[in-house]
């Protein structure tokens, strides 16, 4: 047998190819981490009772001013409803991420008024949007209210006592608008409260 055959017929190195870096990982990694699996869950579950919370207190208050004329200024009343519930919603919400969100520890008055400011930067802008959508609404209620009333009344025949009371009170033609203008409104404020809470309000300080 030939020598040079034999040798010739080695396997030769087999060499690793060098793995690209992915340019986009360490972007992905840091929008990423603005969402634990965990902490938003249970910034989820605790924002759904601060929802309804504070989605009741201010129907409370738009219920209270609208005893008198429901259907005028109700933009108006709207706004006035949302700026009265605000300080005991943020005081309630700001309980329960502390504690149950980011277990923070002591703080309280600080992370208190910082609660108060990253729910102050959203407000005014929340309050225009509160006012347009509810105007908005209004609009679109009048223009279909010969269906909407139609579908009411489909609902209500299938109610008694105070859930047919607490409908036909709240669904009273436009006035209606104001309640879902609050709902709509607070749905888009999640996302941004939550980061806000995160990077500020219970910001944990690197250890030195």
């Amino acid at each position: 047998m030939n020598p040079e055959t034999t040798q010739s017929r080695e396997p030769l190195p087999v060499v690793g190819v060098p793995a690209i870096p992915e340019v986009d990982a360490p972007q992905k990694r840091g929008f990423a981490s603005l969402f634990p699996g965990g902490q938003f869950v249970r910034y989820l579950c605790v924002g759904v009772f601060n929802s309804v919370f504070g989605y009741t207190t201010s129907v409370v208050a738009l219920t209270l001013l609208n005893l008198f004329h429901p259907e005028q200024l109700l933009s108006l009343k709207a706004v006035l409803a949302s700026i009265i519930s605000t300080p005991l919603n943020i005081t309630v919400a700001y309980f329960g991420y502390k504690f149950f969100v980011f277990r923070t520890k002591g703080n309280y008055l600080s992370e208190w008024l910082k609660c108060f400011a990253v729910y102050g930067t959203s407000m005014i802008p929340g309050l225009i949007a509160l006012a347009a959508i509810t105007r908005l609404l209004q609009s679109v209620i009048h223009r279909h209210a010969v269906s909407l009333h139609s579908f009411l009344s489909a609902v209500e025949s299938h109610l008694g006592g105070k859930p047919l009371a607490l409908l036909q009170h709240v669904a009273t033609g436009r006035a209606m608008a104001g309640y879902l203008a609050i709902a709509i409104v607070m749905g888009f404020t999640t996302i941004y409260s939550f980061i806000g809470h995160k990077k500020v309000t219970f910001k944990v300080k690197p250890a030195a």
